[in-house]
């Protein structure tokens, strides 16, 4: 069980709550629920990444956060929303357990663990959104990138990462030029190289210094709530 949430259950929680897992293949641009719908399913992350998605009034959509193995997609839907406002989408390959939101919210009712544990990544994903909201108002998109860069390297096995323009401008809310630009100033700064859909991380603590303080907020207050 490699789901941070799932994997931290006590044996007998854990039994109950892995009899109402149902398992998902996950491919890039898999939408798992839209935004506004009601919510029927949690989607616990064993690998890959779920973006959650903001709706724009144009059709347009920007990531304002986004869950790995740490965590689950639809957490809220667990802890009482009967709707969710962003939509929730595969970003990358990978796999997810899907719970009944309505099972697992009686789940959490009875189990001390699984509702701390749901609490807790509940409060760092509003956090993570939080920051994300002001760094997208406040920082240069070269900072932007190396933050986001960052935090999907937090939650992939590897330093190769598939990402084409397109995906990053989505994820931005930049132009594709835009990306461009970014991504070749980061990259003629040897802190990345990327060529056709793949961006490998070369100077990890390099982009660190480039990105600006939002990632280390959010990585702080991930390891307060998590570990």
């Amino acid at each position: 069980m490699r789901n941070t949430i799932l994997a931290q259950l006590p044996a007998g929680d854990f039994s109950v709550a892995r009899a109402q897992l149902e398992r998902v293949s996950m491919a890039p641009g898999d939408i798992l629920q839209g935004a506004g719908e009601p919510a029927k399913s949690i989607f616990f992350v064993e690998s890959g990444i779920i973006s959650l998605l903001a709706p724009l009034e144009q059709g347009g959509r920007i990531e304002i956060g986004h869950v790995g193995r740490e965590g689950a997609a639809g957490v809220h839907a667990a802890l009482g929303a009967d709707t969710l406002t962003s939509e929730i989408m595969a970003q990358s390959d990978g796999v997810a357990l899907r719970a009944d939101a309505a099972n697992l919210r009686g789940m959490a009712e009875q189990s001390a663990p699984l509702r701390y544990a749901l609490n807790g990544f509940a409060n760092a994903l509003h956090a993570q959104v939080a920051q994300v909201a002001a760094c997208n108002g406040a920082h240069e998109v070269v900072q932007r990138l190396a933050r986001w860069l960052l935090m999907v390297h937090d939650r992939t096995d590897g330093d190769t990462l598939n990402l084409t323009h397109e995906v990053i401008s989505l994820m931005l809310g930049v132009t594709r030029p835009g990306v461009t630009i970014a991504a070749g100033t980061l990259q003629k700064s040897g802190l990345i190289q990327y060529s056709r859909g793949r961006l490998t991380i070369v100077d990890r603590p390099g982009l660190e210094q480039a990105a600006c303080e939002c990632y280390a907020i959010v990585s702080t207050y991930y390891r307060s709530e998590l570990d």
